[in-house]
This record gives structure tokens, sequence and C-alpha cells, in this order.
């Protein structure tokens, strides 16, 4: 089995990598920093010798950096079963993309969409030919019921006046649920073995916090009573990514290993539908 972890450089993409590389899984992490990278790759390969761990360059807030990962791996001739798409960035002061979209909505979900968009030709293949279930899996946060109150600012995604660091997160979080849901129908339509969920992995301490300014100290100060630490919070991951009990399960929203149910507006199926079309010109 192979498997792509996006964001695999620190915290649950991390750990992510570690137990699947420990159940024999190929991983193949997608990372910004690539010194990073070859770190936990090393460190992954010192506690398990038979580790199976690739590092590959990718920045997704870069629409040319998704594109060349993508085409470098199609390239590379490797089947695809698992597509865990983890990196995130969280609650960043207004900044724009190298592509003029607001940076967490590039990051957090255009990069994903386009990303999955591009490799889904090779996760079928892989489907069909391994009669294996591949699973597409967002890594989303409960953050996303914390949005801008219409959900998804359509509208206004670069408008800098009524910007929010913490609401433009949630909308990026709620993003990838939405993102999971229509890719799941659409999966379901084309049947193809292939399912699409999307989870929260529990409040933990990572550098996600790195913008935050004070905050980032308290949570590190006390977070580790509070919160999750990082095996915990890549458990759920882990779980849908892995385990059998999730077979054939589509379109989910997936909170301590169990499913659970995303906010009014992640089950909006109109909503799903309006993000995809408006994801879809964004990466035309």
């Amino acid at each position: 089995m192979v498997n792509v972890i996006i964001g695999a450089s620190s915290g649950i993409g991390t750990e992510t990598a570690r137990v699947l590389a420990l159940r024999g899984v190929h991983v193949i992490m997608g990372v910004r920093n690539v010194a990073a990278g070859r770190d936990v790759k090393e460190a992954i390969v010192k506690e398990i010798p038979t580790a199976k761990v690739d590092t590959m360059e990718l920045d997704l807030s870069s629409m040319a950096s998704v594109r060349k990962f993508a085409a470098d791996f199609s390239s590379s001739g490797h089947p695809l079963n698992l597509l865990i798409n983890n990196a995130g960035i969280m609650a960043t002061p207004f900044m724009l993309s190298k592509d003029n979209i607001e940076l967490q909505f590039a990051t957090n979900h255009i990069g994903h969409f386009l990303l999955t968009n591009l490799l889904l030709d090779t996760m079928k293949k892989a489907a069909r030919t391994s009669k294996r279930e591949g699973r597409i899996i967002n890594v989303s946060s409960e953050a996303h019921r914390y949005t801008y109150k219409e959900g998804i600012q359509f509208d206004k995604i670069n408008d800098q006046s009524g910007y929010s660091n913490f609401a433009a997160y949630g909308q990026s979080k709620l993003a990838n649920v939405l993102h999971a849901n229509e890719l799941a129908k659409s999966l379901k339509v084309d049947g193809v073995d292939i399912t699409a969920n999307s989870l929260h992995p529990g409040a933990i301490v990572t550098n996600l916090f790195r913008h935050m300014g004070p905050i980032s100290g308290l949570v590190n100060i006390f977070g580790k009573i509070a919160l999750k630490n990082v095996q915990q919070g890549a458990a759920t991951t882990c779980y849908v990514a892995l385990h059998p009990q999730v077979k054939g399960r589509s379109g989910e929203y997936f909170k301590d290993s169990n499913i659970g149910q995303a906010s009014a507006h992640g089950r909006n199926a109109e909503l799903a539908k309006k993000l995809w079309d408006f994801s879809m010109k964004m990466v035309k």
C-alpha cells in the first residue's frame, strides 16, 4: 500500500507517517520544508528499520508547486491507495498566496483540492488493479464551526477589510469538510472503490499555533494538561486511514475515532456543490 501524507514534517502529520510506516505502508511525505522532512524520515527509519519513507517537496499555497508534485508523483509509477490531506496553517495575519488567494483558504483548501483532483486518476487505477479500497482523508477541525456567518465568503475571499484570522481559519476548515462530502458523492456516482471523509483530530499542541503570539506560549505551558498529545491527535487520522470498520463509509465527519456530526454548514449539500464549482474555477 502506498500512502501520500501532505504536511508530514511536524505534529500530527509526522506521527501519522510513523504509525503508517509501522503498519508496512510505503509513506510519501509532501513537505514544504525539505530539511525538516528529511529529519522526520531519518527518525522514522531509525525507529523502524524496515520503514519505506520518502519525501517530496510541496508548497500547498502555490498551484505551480502542487502541479509539479502531482506530475512528479505520477511519473514515479507508484500506485496510490491513501491520500491524507493534513497540511495547514492557522490564524495567520491577512496575506495573499503566490496565486493571489487569501493564504489560509489557498493553503488549507485550494492546494488540497487541486492536488486531490490531480492524483485522482492514479488512485482510481490503484483501486481497480489492487482491488483494495482507496481512502481520501481531509484533516479538518472543530474550528469549521467558527467560520463567517455565511459559511464560505465566496465574494469576499480576498477581502482584507472584513478579515478575521480565526474566522478565515474556520472557513478553510469548513471547506475541508465540504470538499470531502462533495468528492464522496462524485466517487459514488463514478462507481469507484474510493471513499472520502473529513475529521477532527483533536485540539493538540503543534506548531499550528505559531502565528498566535502570546497564545502560543500559553498553549505550550498549559496545552499538555488540557489538550491531546500528538499521538492522541493522530489517532483518528490513523483510524480512518486503516481500520476495517471504516470500510465503505464515505462523506462522513469523524471525531475521536468515531463518526461525528459536522456543523449545519458542513452538512449543506448546496454549499458543498457551490464550493466545488467555485474551487474548480480557481484552479483552472
